[in-house]
């Protein structure tokens, strides 16, 4: 027993942490657990009995697989335990999930004893998570004559699953809880310094916001104990940032509903707010949990008497509050009437949260039961040789005559799977489409380990084109949490069938590369799908949604993903760039300009942005679409000329045969299947047979954005604007200024050229600014640390070869080796340039951080509060973001440069440039 004993000594030590013990998920220590049960004279029998019963995880796991062979004993008179009859056990089975449960109650369902058969038969109507073998295994006995396998599938084809569950209140009353000012990123609700504990939710919970917010939320449930608590963005948007499924959790630990007696810590229907309502990549993790999302509204700007827009002295809008929503109202929900009310005063319309579809997810305590269901439904009624009873609500089908397409538009099309038009599909279309590629991050990617178990998915759908397991949010440091999780995650992702970072055999070298790079660089087809657990999955190629883990398990199990066709913005460009200015310039100039056009208003927000970019290849073009997160948009897609798509394609062939050749590719030859891909793909282009991806001329857009490139004559710094008087508009991310705001003496004190936003060129850059530097000055001296972490091995490889890497080695002070990497993360810089392993490094913030109270001048794509710094007891923490030649000049003069100064820096520098196309990029 001496894995038993080992967990006694875990759960004393949890108890020193305020914790309860942890969930079982090993089948070894589950057989200890389940012998001493078996043992009536056991001493520990009482306690195993309440670990068996509700501390198991379900799914897939070991332990549920052990759990559920037990119980099948126990049903079939095996083995006999008093505290547990053959009722009960069928009632465990039933909170089981899946997988080997499902196993096990088809065996009693198919078996020879009616009275057992009968019983199994009952909980099978009530399960959804049925894969291809335990489908064929009820069609096997239904065509033999099997009476119980006729009537589950009945049941099936009637969704009974889904029509026998409780129905949705007309009337949910909630109590407000302000979790913050402004935006709420999912930072607050999972910070990334604690990724380690994800997959321990009772861990994680006590790192939601603040203890005292805790404590909050714990008083508010105890004055209305028959109440849900809602927790608002007040003046802001809920969830922007990082796609978090370990938020939701969070938020649905403390203020959700337990979703079964016997599976602790995992909740459901939480529900959110915002005065600029929820981010779209949060909003489908609400729906993953069955949870509720509400666009406030409570604020707007305030107009004159003339409709005109009331401006403060910086030339802002004022707000005006049009209702409160103040720690501690209490307000109802009418999901009938479809509105907020407080009291008997009705106060918002809220339909958008209570679409059919959404509701349906509310019914069934997540859109997981939803997806399988409906795949159950239509597999019992073709069994059964007849039409599927319409119990799900319709998808909605959109066409209008006459109008052309977008390009998402017609991505969504080619893959739609399920329709029942005939005809096109416009935007606002409920679609279900194939995924071709998908990514899952390492600090999300446990949880999505869970979730696959949870939803007993073994193996990867064949539908998907490839997909791939990162090491890029750990690879800083590769201390003990890692050494404890990594492996496991890639072990079991390598397993499932994904190109994994790290070889769980030990054969190929540990590869960091940031995910979204390898993700763009695997996508050989613009008409591609991209499903990636991290909202940075914004790939230049194809249409890429960031998503959490559970719908990234989703698309791994099943190969699909559903979602409405979003609206589009078109954005074009005219005019041109100084040559001293880098692309990251106009990135940032695009949203300025934006705000400025369309009197800030984010037209972006929850959109495509279709970028005609035209003339930059994916590596480049993948700066604008990476920052789209930043923009708020759902997505992004480049429109590209043809032979700069080939060019592109081009380039990922020779990364993916990189990775092929360092020992990668799996038995299935899955990147051998993308450079074949990519060949017939460019050859379709060069015959004219398909042309690269175009929107159609006649298209329908929300709005369309012309960026004036005459416009951008300095760079465009993104400034979290931290002593901003009004809270709501700090750390905002649309706060664009022009580099001369700064006066040339804004203290630097730190820089960090690195994430998914640079690429070869930038690296290039550096270089080449670093010998400009020292021709110019006699030498190189850094007034502020300098920490560069290249995206990918590819890139560091391609510069060795072309003799940068050699100048940056020159002017280290530091380079990883990887094979002694760090296991401390550094808490202090010295004035040098540091040399990091490929990863992520400080863009994440999990594992290193700059100085609290420091001034960070970042190439990264966060500049939340306490992401890249912290506060100091005397100073705001703030990540400015900027273009790596600012960047590098910051660290040398230690501040801002001047306009002058810089100019001075980058001559004769090969930047990033950016030329509009000149031919029409449509169909």
């Amino acid at each position: 027993m001496n894995l038993y004993n080992e967990y006694i000594k875990e759960i004393e030590e949890r108890k020193g942490q305020g914790l309860h013990p942890k969930p079982i998920d090993s089948a070894d220590l589950l057989n200890e657990i389940i012998a001493q049960i078996k043992d009536t004279n056991n001493t520990n029998r009482e306690d195993c009995l309440k670990f068996f019963i509700y501390n198991t995880l379900p799914g897939t796991t070991p332990a549920a697989g052990a759990k559920a062979k037990f119980l099948k004993e126990i049903i079939l008179g095996q083995e006999a335990v008093a505290e547990i009859t053959p009722t009960f056990a069928f009632e465990l089975l039933s909170h089981m999930k899946g997988g080997p449960s499902i196993e096990v109650l088809l065996d009693l369902a198919l078996g020879n004893d009616s009275n057992i058969a009968t019983q199994a038969a009952e909980v099978l109507k009530t399960q959804v998570f049925l894969y291809d073998a335990d489908m064929a295994r009820i069609k096997e006995a239904f065509e033999k004559g099997n009476a119980v396998a006729k009537n589950i599938l009945e049941s099936y084809a009637n969704a009974e699953f889904f029509t026998k569950l409780p129905e949705v209140p007309e009337e949910i009353k909630v109590v407000t809880f302000i979790a913050g000012e402004g935006d709420i990123s999912t930072d607050l609700l999972s910070p990334g310094n604690q990724a380690h504990s994800r997959s321990d939710r009772e861990l994680h919970g006590k790192c939601m916001i603040t203890p005292q917010a805790q404590e909050e939320i714990k008083a508010l449930q105890a004055q209305h104990p028959d109440k849900s608590v809602m927790l608002i963005a007040e003046k802001g948007t809920m969830g922007v940032g990082s796609s978090r499924m370990s938020g939701v959790n969070n938020v649905a630990l403390w203020t959700g509903k337990q979703a079964s007696p016997y599976v602790p810590f995992v909740n459901f229907a939480p529900i959110v707010g915002g005065t600029n309502g929820i981010s779209p990549i949060f909003l489908t993790t609400v729906d993953v949990t069955g949870g509720i999302g509400i666009d406030l509204k409570n604020w707007v700007k305030k107009t004159d008497a003339n409709g005109e827009l009331v401006r403060d002295e910086n030339g802002e809008p004022i707000l005006e509050q049009v209702y409160s929503v103040a720690t501690g109202t209490v307000l109802t929900i009418n999901t009938k009437t479809k509105k907020l009310y407080n009291g008997d005063k009705e106060l918002i319309d809220i339909s958008r949260s209570f679409t059919p579809q959404k509701m349906e997810f509310i019914k069934a305590g997540g859109s997981y039961a939803i997806v399988f269901g409906k795949k159950l439904q239509t597999f019992a009624a073709k069994t059964l040789g007849i039409d599927a009873p319409l119990v799900y609500a319709p998808s909605k089908e959109i066409h209008i005559e006459g109008q052309g397409l977008t390009a998402v538009e017609k991505i969504f099309n080619k893959n739609a799977v399920g329709t029942i038009s005939k005809q096109v599909l416009h935007a606002g279309s409920d679609v279900r489409v194939t995924v071709n590629i998908v990514g899952s991050q390492d600090t999300t990617g446990l949880m999505t380990a869970q979730e696959l178990e949870s939803m007993a998915a073994t193996v990867i759908s064949p539908i998907v084109d490839a997909a791939y397991q990162s090491g890029c949010h750990t690879a800083s440091v590769w201390d003990k949490k890692a050494q404890a999780n990594i492996p496991k995650l890639m072990k079991f992702m390598n397993d499932f069938g994904l190109i994994t970072a790290r070889d769980p055999k030990g054969v190929y070298h540990a590869m960091t590369d940031v995910i979204h790079k390898v993700l763009n660089d695997i996508t050989v087809d613009e008409w591609a799908i991209i499903i990636g657990g991290d909202s940075h999955t914004r790939m230049s190629k194809g249409v890429a949604f960031g998503a959490d883990s559970g719908t990234v398990a989703l698309a791994l199990a099943t190969g699909e993903a559903s979602m409405p066709i979003p609206q589009s913005v078109k954005v074009t460009f005219k005019g041109s760039m100084p040559d001293y200015m880098d692309f990251r310039d106009v990135v940032h100039a695009t949203q300025a300009q934006m705000l400025h056009q369309f009197g800030g208003e984010n037209v972006f927000q929850g959109r495509i942005i279709e970028v005609h970019i035209g003339t930059l290849t994916a590596d480049q073009a993948f700066t604008f679409t990476d920052w789209t997160a930043e923009m708020k948009a759902k997505a992004s897609i480049c429109i590209s000329e043809d032979e700069t798509l080939i060019e592109s394609l081009e380039i990922a062939k020779g990364r993916i045969q990189i990775m092929i050749d360092k020992g990668m590719d799996n038995k299935n030859r899955v990147l051998q299947g993308l450079i074949d891909k990519a060949n017939q793909r460019i050859a379709e282009i060069r015959s004219g047979e398909k042309p690269a991806l175009r929107p159609d001329a006649n298209a329908k857009y929300y709005a369309e954005v012309v960026v004036d490139l005459d416009q951008i004559a300095e760079p465009m710094i993104a400034d979290p604007d931290v002593n901003n008087k009004d809270v709501s508009k700090r750390y905002t991310h649309d706060t664009i200024r022009p580099l001369s705001f700064y006066g040339g003496d804004k203290k630097v004190d730190l820089g960090f050229i690195g994430s998914c936003m640079v690429h070869k060129g930038d690296m290039k850059i550096l270089a080449q600014m670093l010998k400009n530097i020292e021709k110019q000055q006699g030498k190189v001296e850094f007034k502020a640390p300098l920490v560069v972490a290249p995206p990918t091995y590819n890139i560091v490889d391609e510069l060795k070869a072309e003799g940068d890497w050699e100048v940056l080695q020159k002017y280290s002070g530091f380079e990883f080796d990887d094979n002694a990497p760090k296991a401390v993360a550094r808490t202090e810089y010295e004035n040098m340039l540091y040399l990091e392993r490929p990863g992520c490094n400080l863009c994440m913030g999990n594992q290193e951080k700059a100085s609290k109270g420091d001034t960070v001048m970042a190439t990264s794509t966060r500049l939340f509060q306490g992401r890249v710094v912290e506060d100091s007891a005397e100073k705001k923490g703030e990540s400015l973001l900027s273009s790596t030649p600012v960047v590098v000049l910051s660290t040398i003069l230690g501040r801002t440069p001047s306009i002058e100064e810089y100019k001075q820096a980058v001559e004769g520098i090969n930047l990033t440039k950016f030329a509009p196309s000149h031919k029409l990029l449509v169909g």
